[in-house]
């Protein structure tokens, strides 16, 4: 913990965050080669949440929310807030009132590897969480911590400025130098599976668009009949 606070990192282009509105998670880590995907243990705190923005990171202390508070004057439109405890905590860092302000500054959504509460009332503004856990237990402002460094989290290291992408299936980190790359991958993932799509639903099976059948057999699939 140094106390230190980076203002204004690079971060990806709003319309290159853009093209990712609409994309999931699951397409977009296929398509920079099955990487940057946080840990399952973080979860939306309710379903149906996502969001798609560039981050500001925060490390704090266990149980002390005092660099969220700091970390907000540094959001701009269109950032998440990544936030992660230098050692394991669950406490309840993040409620409404802090969903509030971010919100006044155009953040949309937190992730965060602790706890979060005020569900209810989150899920009501409309405000998506990506947490470790569902706490009622209170924090303390005591400890400094680091704003907009890069962020050891939940398994990924985060940069500032990196693109976050949230949804029910999980989160996703793309490196900031490399959007424009992932966008066009996962454009072009999204087209190859619609065309999939149209063919199993017209009664066409996987075993023949994928053409399994003769990998199968080498394996030694056999069939027999009854």
């Amino acid at each position: 913990m140094t106390g230190l606070v980076r203002r204004n990192p690079p971060r990806v282009a709003p319309y290159l965050a853009a093209r990712f509105a609409r994309i999931g998670v699951a397409t977009v880590h296929e398509a920079q080669g099955r990487r940057g995907c946080l840990a399952s243990h973080m979860r939306p705190i309710y379903p149906g949440a996502r969001a798609v923005g560039t981050a500001v990171t925060v490390s704090i202390p266990p149980a002390d929310n005092w660099m969220i508070h700091v970390a907000v004057e540094q959001c701009r439109e269109g950032d998440i807030l990544v936030v992660a405890p230098t050692s394991p905590s669950d406490a309840g860092y993040f409620g409404e009132l802090l969903a509030t302000s971010l919100r006044a500054r155009g953040v949309v959504g937190l992730v965060i590897e602790a706890g979060c509460r005020d569900v209810a009332e989150l899920k009501e503004m409309g405000f998506p969480v990506w947490s470790r856990a569902i706490s009622a237990q209170g924090t303390v402002k005591e400890t400094l911590g680091d704003v907009n460094l890069p962020l050891s989290i939940a398994g990924q290291v985060v940069h500032p400025g990196d693109l976050i992408v949230a949804d029910d299936d999980g989160i996703v980190v793309v490196r900031r130098e490399e959007a424009e790359a992932v966008a066009r991958a996962s454009e072009a993932r999204e087209a190859k599976e619609a065309a999939t799509r149209s063919r199993l639903a017209a009664g066409e099976l996987g075993l023949d668009i994928y053409g399994m059948r003769d990998a199968l057999a080498r394996k030694g699939l056999r069939y027999e009949d009854a």
